[in-house]
């Protein structure tokens, strides 16, 4: 059973950076696709960047520009770099993957058990 595992989360003041990073415990971190999300108190879980194993990136609005997503291949690791932070931002950020097992487009699906990012004004 493959578990991801996030982490980089932490306390910064507006306007600060972090960047977060997720591992796969299998010897190779493979996916189709690769996401990360976040939830903040009360609020539904949403998309906030992902990227397929083709490198294709996509954002949503709300963090265009500030937020990149990438891949450490020396760290075998999928990493979020959040720049520009602001309260708004503050949320429980999971690292989420899709493969596809068969040809009939069957995926496995795996989250992380997500790491807090708080940003203080």
């Amino acid at each position: 059973q493959v578990q991801l595992v996030e982490s980089g989360g932490g306390s910064v003041q507006a306007g600060g950076s972090l960047r977060l990073s997720c591992t796969s415990s299998g010897s190779r971190f493979r996916f189709d696709r690769v996401a990360w999300y976040r939830q903040a108190p009360g609020s539904q879980r949403e998309l906030v960047a992902h990227m397929t194993s083709g490198g294709s990136t996509d954002y949503a609005e709300f963090v265009k520009g500030r937020f990149t997503i990438g891949r450490d291949y020396a760290k075998n690791a999928v990493y979020l770099q959040m720049s520009n932070l602001n309260p708004e931002d503050t949320a429980v950020y999971y690292c989420y993957t899709e493969r596809v097992v068969n040809v009939e487009g069957a995926t496995v699906k795996h989250w992380g058990q997500g790491t807090q990012v708080t940003v203080s004004s």
